[in-house]
């Protein structure tokens, strides 16, 4: 029975009933040991009716073996697996060690084992348990907690129990589960021990601070004379901090030694098979017991103790506690010899680790089985159980050369297990130890560059990057110096990759530079680049294409190229990178218009940046959100998003993005028609600097900085900026680079033949509302409103189809003036729906199955079908055939693959 607890049994209550309605979500039980956390997991477990209950419990013994933990929670329900999508099926078996091969990404593994709950929740619910989540193994709690993150549409409840201040990222909801009240632990003390003088019970709650554990365990060894205050409490009370180190010491030397086993190794055959052993290798003493038997008899022995027991095929103690007293009591030889004991029984993973538990100094043999154990983490996709391993690995290596490659290989493991504090001092240490070795100190330095530039200061990047030879460090510390804005430093990078062979990489890389010089020859490197296009296969490729086509001008050719680094990022597996590729995506996806698929995908790419501990991207994302936000007109969201983006871009020195948060408060003025301050924040972005600033934000905001050059009565500063966009876009052959040059001269000129010129060329259609809505304004002051009309129509349909309100309303004040009656446009049938529900439905009218989305968007074909039950009634049909008619036919450019 609990006492004292329906304020956290409420809570948790709340979590249960959500879920079962349809509404996931997870929460956190924080408390010291003894709180009671597992006790209240019990309970609330209970409480779930025919909910499915799936639980595990994190095991200090086990805590570096990948997967220990998720295989004990998903073995019940392997059985569906199935019903996943391939790439999520293959990632989850391969982790379970049910299939060979690659696991791949490891959000790819998150979005398979929330599948896999999901189908475990039909059709009554689940409840997911995991317990002690501090000692489960950094591979399993990283998929649990992904999915914990994602189940706002599943029938899932996930509780976690954690001790202390341990970080559980992500979950919203945590109850501390602190001491009991003073009533509660009055009445558990009389349960047990029957009524006790208020002086005895008050003093034991107040040494105790009231701990569930700790009042059981210590009023049990007080006399009967001390409980009925008689003889005073002793000082200290027995138990001490650990509480069971006198049961242990208590115990038969048989029995101390299975406990000392148990508290290594949690197998039940190994335990006995372990013991066997050890009991032959002692001198018996009067009176204990020898042969086959004897491990089992103490193992009896320690059971009987209350200590531990026996839980299917494994021992468990009572309480981690014991496990700590146990270890405590034992001398490090002891220790060791079991872990020996253990290696010679066990194999793979847990006679690696059983063999650095028994190391006495460094061991190549010991340190080489610690790698082979780190690349089957990797392989399975459990970077952080990588990372730990090939740490302990290195501890062990008596070579320095190959310790540091082993701290850099840790370091790069923990990066892509979302970890970058840890992979930031692994490589701290992996440097120092690569003194002298110039070959290992150049891949050090350019992991080095990388992180900081994932995360860090993006100038100091450069300059880490910038001290490299080869392309590849090259092309980094380029990438680098785009982010920052330091055109300079492109430029001389550039110059020294023209040195290299030719190829795709080194002709982006050095035409940007040549380009950025005023070199003739470096347009000439990007067009010979972009002509190879065709054959890239990877998304990496794709991002320098895109950076290509921005070097010369073309903004809807990088668009196109963003498009596709997405599409290969998403069926590729790319290791840890989504995030970063995301960014382009969303940018391109709201230059071209497509705002609710813009949104979408920076709402994903941010949870994901985050996930992975990529700062810099975090800014990204929430920067093109605040754009996002002033395209609609919703000044709180837009102020607030750009504040975020800016507290992170400027003292990390990432121009780009501290330019785009930027640019998101000028559009914002911009759209609202509040031109001075627009004019005046579009000047300020222009006279950045580089980490403050960013060239390609001054290229790209030229049209709206025009305009609002214009609305402000600036007609020079329109000029001028005008002709700077005329040098900037000087190589650019697309169509819509020249129509956005025309659509500036009409502004400076209020000449129609060139804002009719920009409308013929324009391949954008949001754009081109863009100029419809200006020559229309010009048309109906012209007192030509029967003209006027057409344009002021297509630009308020365009505007209200895309969400930009305020650009709407300003072409429906025009229309009315022109004479319309203002009657609102037919409103798009798919405007009803979410960003999510309308990529959802752009990929199903592209022919995909709910598999194949929730694989492609990293959810559960569940996930799919429900938002399909909800897309369903919001349209007015009632199949997958007849939503990819209405898609079709509104020409909405909503699939993943539409830019291909």
């Amino acid at each position: 029975m609990l006492y004292g607890r329906s304020a956290e049994i409420n809570a948790l209550d709340e979590v249960i009933v959500r879920a079962r309605d349809g509404s996931g979500g997870a929460a956190v039980l924080r408390g010291e040991a003894g709180a009671g956390k597992t006790a209240l997991l019990d309970a609330v477990a209970e409480r779930g009716g025919a909910m499915r209950v799936l639980r595990t419990t994190g095991v200090e013994s086990e805590s570096d073996l990948a997967f220990a933990a998720l295989h004990q929670v998903l073995w019940p329900v392997t059985g569906s697996l199935d019903a996943l999508p391939e790439p999520q099926r293959d990632a989850v078996s391969t982790a379970l060690g049910l299939a060979a091969g690659s696991a791949g990404d490891r959000f790819l593994l998150g979005a398979g084992v929330l599948s896999l709950l999901a189908e475990a929740a039909a059709p009554d619910g689940l409840i997911c348990v995991v317990d002690d989540l501090q000692w489960v193994d950094r591979a399993s709690a990283d998929a649990l907690l992904f999915a914990a993150r994602r189940l706002g549409t599943e029938r899932i409840a996930m509780l976690f129990a954690v001790r202390g201040d341990v970080p559980v990222k992500g979950v919203p909801l945590t109850v501390d589960v602190r001491g009991l009240p003073e009533s509660a632990a009055a009445e558990l003390l009389e349960s047990r021990h029957g009524v006790l003088p208020a002086h005895v019970a008050r003093e034991l709650v107040t040494l105790t601070r009231a701990n569930p554990l700790a009042l059981g365990e210590i009023a049990a060894r007080l006399t009967p004379a001390q409980l009925a205050g008689r003889n005073p409490l002793p000082e200290p009370l027995p138990g001490g901090a650990r509480l069971f180190g006198d049961r242990v010491a208590a115990l038969s030397a048989p029995a101390r030694l299975v406990a000392l086993v148990a508290a290594v190794e949690a197998d039940l055959d190994q335990v006995l098979r372990a013991t066997d052993r050890l009991f032959a290798e002692r001198a018996v003493r009067p009176g204990e017991n020898t042969g086959a038997w004897a491990g089992r008899v103490a193992l009896a022995e320690l059971e009987g103790a209350g200590l531990a027991g026996v839980s299917g095929t494994s021992v468990r103690f009572r309480h981690p506690l014991i496990r700590s007293a146990v270890h405590e009591a034992a001398a490090p030889a002891d220790v060791r010899r079991v872990h020996a004991v253990l290696a010679e029984l066990t194999a793979d993973d847990r006679r690696a680790w059983h063999l650095a538990g028994a190391a006495l100094g460094q061991d190549e043999q010991v340190a080489a089985a610690l790698v082979a154990t780190a690349e089957r983490a990797r392989d399975r996709g459990g970077y952080g159980a990588a990372a730990t391993a090939l740490a302990r690995a290195a501890e062990l290596t008596p070579e320095p050369r190959a310790r540091a490659v082993r701290l850099k290989d840790a370091a790069v493991a923990a990066w892509l297990g979302g970890r970058p504090g840890q992979a930031e001092s692994l490589l701290a240490e992996a440097r120092e130890r690569a003194d002298g070795d110039a070959t290992l100190a150049t891949e050090i330095a350019r992991l080095r560059g990388r992180f900081e530039l994932n995360s860090g200061n993006a100038a100091e990047a450069v300059r880490i990057l910038a001290a490299g030879e080869s392309l590849d460090m090259l092309a980094d510390a380029v990438e680098a110096a785009s982010f920052v804005g330091d055109t300079a430093a492109v430029v001389e990078l550039g110059r020294r990759a023209a040195v290299h062979p030719e190829g795709f990489l080194r002709d982006v890389v050095a035409g940007i530079g040549l380009t950025f010089d005023g070199d003739i020859a470096g347009p000439g490197l990007l067009r010979r680049a972009l002509a190879r296009a065709g054959e890239l296969e990877d998304a990496a490729g794709y991002l320098w294409a895109t950076a290509a086509a921005s070097a010369l001008g073309e903004s809807d050719l990088a668009t196109e190229m963003a498009g596709r680094a997405g599409r290969v990022a998403r069926v590729s597996g790319m290791t840890g990178q989504l995030p970063v590729v995301l960014e382009f995506v969303a940018t391109a996806e709201r230059i071209t218009g497509r705002l609710a698929r813009s949104q979408a995908i920076s709402e994903e790419g941010l949870a994901l940046a985050r996930e992975a501990g990529y700062e810099n991207t975090v800014a990204a994302h929430l920067a093109n959100l605040a754009a996002l936000a002033a395209l609609r007109g919703e000044e709180e969201p837009c102020e607030r998003q750009a504040r975020e983006a800016l507290a992170i871009a400027v003292p990390h020195r990432v121009g780009l993005q501290a330019g785009v948060a930027a640019y998101a408060l000028a559009l914002l003025d911009l759209c609202l028609g509040r031109y001075a301050a627009a004019h005046d924040r579009f000047n300020a972005i222009a006279a950045a600097g580089p980490g403050a600033g960013h060239p390609t934000v001054v290229w790209r905001s030229a049209p709206d900085r025009v305009e609002a050059a214009v609305g402000a009565g600036d007609e020079e500063g329109a000029r001028t900026t005008l002709a700077a966009y005329e040098r900037w876009s000087a190589h650019a052959a697309t169509a819509e680079s020249h129509a956005l040059l025309a659509r500036c001269r009409g502004l400076i000129e209020s000449s129609e033949d060139a804002f009719g010129e920009a409308l013929r060329l324009h391949t954008n259609p949001f754009e081109a509302a863009r100029t419809a809505l200006l020559l229309g304004e010009r048309l109906r002051r012209a007192q030509r409103p029967g003209e006027a009309r057409a344009h002021l129509r297509t630009a308020w349909e365009t505007f209200e189809r895309a969400g930009a309100r305020p650009w709407a309303r300003r072409a429906q004040g025009e229309l009315r003036a022109a004479g319309e009656s203002g009657q609102a446009p037919p409103a798009a049938v798919l405007d009803a729906l979410t960003p999510q529900e309308l990529r959802i439905a752009g990929l199903v009218a592209d022919g995909l199955s709910s598999k194949q989305i929730a694989a492609r968007l990293f959810l559960s074909p569940r996930t799919v079908e429900y938002h399909l039950y909800k897309i369903y009634p919001k349209l007015g049909i009632g199949s997958r055939t007849e939503l990819a008619r209405l898609v079709v036919l509104q020409k909405a450019p909503v699939a993943e693959d539409d830019m291909l």
